[in-house]
C-alpha cells in the first residue's frame, strides 16, 4: 500500500511547496524524498504539481553541491514551453481547425538537407534555420530574429547524428501539446506588455521536448553521477538537446501561426522560450550548485514564466521572483492526478467521443490518438488555481494573465 502524502518524512533541506487543498500522491513524495536524501543534495524542492515519475518524481528541483545526476533530467531533455503572442484577434473555429491540421501536414523543412538541418539546430537552436537553404523565407525571417538562448556550447552531436531531425516540428506523446490561445484580464497589464501579450488576443503556446533525441541522451548516460571535468561531455550533450528541443518547438509555433496567417513581424507581439527539463550552475546558499530541473519551469530575476494548465483550464503567465527558496523555480503545469491506464479507464465511462473534442472552455481539441485523449482529459489532472495560488501564497511568483484554450493540437 502506498503510503499518504503527509506521513512521508523529508530531509531537513527538503520541501514540498503546496497549499492543503493541492492533493499530493504518497508515491511521488516518497520518490521526492528519495532523490533529496542522496549524496551531495544540498536542497530540494517539490512544486505543487509534484507527481509520480519512472522513479524520479516530476514537478521538483534539486541542488547538488558538486555533482550532475543526468538521472534526473532523463529522456525528456530540453522539454519546455515556447510562448509567442500575435496581435490576432479573433478567427472562426472551424476555419482554424482545418488551417491548424493543414499547418501540421506540412513538412517546411522538406526541401531542406537532413543533415544539415541536424548540425545547424545541434549547434545553433532555432537560429539554425535562418540561413538553412531550402528553409522558407518566412521561417528563416523569423529565426533570424531569435535571440541568444545563454546556453553553454553544445557538445559533440557525433553520436546523436543520424534521422533524428526528422522529428523536429512535431508534438509527441504524453502531456505536449501545441495551442492557440487567448489571453484573458490582465493582473499585471506591464508585465504583459513587455512580452506583448493583450487582452482578448491570441497566443500560440508549444510545449515539447527533444523527442528520440532526449531518449537517446538519457540512454547513453544512464545512472552516472558525474564530479568536475567528468560532467563537461554531459553537459554539453544535453545544451545540443535542448537546442533542438527549442528548435523543435519553434517549429510547432510557427506552424500555428500559419495558421493564424501571423508570420510576418507586424503580427508578432513578443514571446518567450523556457527549459523545464535541464542543469544549470545556480548561487544556492550563497555558494555555487547544480540545479536540476525536473519538470519545473525556471523563475529566475523578474523573468515572464508559465504554469500550463490542462487542455479545459487556462494556463497562467507569471511573473518571477527570483525565490531561492523555491530554487527559483515554479510549476511546470496543474500536475497529473491520475494514472494513464486509470485516466483511460474512467474518464472512457464518463463521456462520449465526440465530447472528448470539445472543452468546457469552449475550445476544440485536435487529436487522432483515441488513447491520448482520454489519457490527457482536463479530468486526469489537478485544478490550475490552487497550484497557481500556491506559488504565489509562498513567494515564488505573480501572476500576470491567463491564457484560455481555442484550439488544441495533441498529435
Amino acid at each position: 500500500m502506498k503510503a499518504p502524502a503527509d506521513s512521508v518524512v523529508l530531509p531537513a533541506h527538503a520541501r514540498v511547496i503546496a497549499r492543503d487543498d493541492v492533493w499530493l500522491e504518497g508515491n511521488a513524495v516518497q520518490q521526492f524524498a528519495r532523490v533529496a536524501a542522496l549524496p551531495g543534495c544540498v536542497r530540494a524542492v517539490g512544486m505543487p504539481d509534484l507527481h509520480a515519475g519512472r522513479g524520479i518524481p516530476v514537478g521538483a528541483a534539486f541542488a547538488f553541491a558538486d555533482r550532475v545526476v543526468p538521472q534526473l533530467i532523463g529522456g525528456d531533455a530540453g522539454c519546455g514551453v515556447r510562448l509567442v503572442a500575435t496581435s490576432i484577434g479573433r478567427m472562426a473555429p472551424d476555419v482554424l481547425e482545418r488551417r491548424a491540421r493543414e499547418a501540421m501536414e506540412d513538412d517546411p523543412l522538406a526541401g531542406c538537407d537532413p543533415a544539415e538541418v541536424f548540425d545547424r539546430v545541434w549547434r545553433l537552436g532555432a537560429r539554425g534555420f535562418a540561413e538553412l537553404d531550402g528553409a522558407p523565407e518566412a521561417l528563416a525571417r523569423l529565426a533570424a530574429a531569435e535571440p541568444e538562448d545563454g546556453l553553454r556550447p553544445s557538445g559533440d552531436p557525433a553520436p546523436y547524428s543520424a534521422g533524428y531531425e526528422g522529428a523536429l516540428g512535431s508534438v509527441g506523446g504524453g502531456n505536449h501539446f501545441v495551442e492557440i490561445a487567448r489571453a484573458g484580464a490582465l493582473r499585471d497589464p506591464a508585465s504583459a506588455a513587455a512580452v506583448g501579450l493583450s487582452a482578448g488576443d491570441l497566443v500560440v503556446l508549444a510545449h515539447s521536448g527533444s523527442r528520440r533525441l532526449g531518449g537517446a541522451l538519457g540512454e547513453r548516460w544512464g545512472g552516472a553521477v558525474l564530479e568536475g571535468g567528468a560532467a563537461e561531455p554531459y553537459l554539453g550533450e544535453l545544451a545540443g538537446a535542448c537546442r533542438f528541443a527549442q528548435a523543435n518547438r519553434f517549429l510547432l509555433a510557427y506552424r500555428m501561426l500559419r495558421a493564424l496567417g501571423a508570420t510576418r513581424a507586424s503580427k508578432i507581439a513578443g514571446g518567450f522560450d523556457i527549459l523545464h527539463n535541464d542543469v544549470a550552475r545556480e548561487a544556492v546558499g550563497g555558494e555555487p550548485a547544480w540545479v536540476h530541473r525536473k519538470g519545473a519551469a525556471p523563475a529566475r530575476g523578474d523573468d515572464l514564466t508559465i504554469v500550463l494548465g490542462s487542455r479545459g483550464t487556462p494556463s497562467w503567465v507569471m511573473r518571477s521572483r527570483d525565490a531561492e527558496a523555491g530554487l527559483r523555480s515554479v510549476a511546470h503545469g496543474a500536475g497529473r492526478k491520475m494514472g494513464r491506464g486509470e485516466a483511460r479507464e474512467k474518464i472512457a465511462a464518463r463521456y462520449r467521443r465526440r465530447e472528448l473534442a470539445r472543452t468546457e472552455l469552449g475550445g476544440r481539441v485536435v487529436c487522432d490518438d483515441p488513447a491520448l485523449l482520454l489519457e490527457e482529459h482536463p479530468d486526469a489532472y489537478k485544478p490550475i488555481e490552487p497550484v497557481v495560488e500556491s506559488l504565489v501564497e509562498a513567494g515564488l511568483a505573480t501572476v500576470v494573465a491567463p491564457l484560455v484554450p481555442v484550439l488544441t493540437v495533441k498529435r
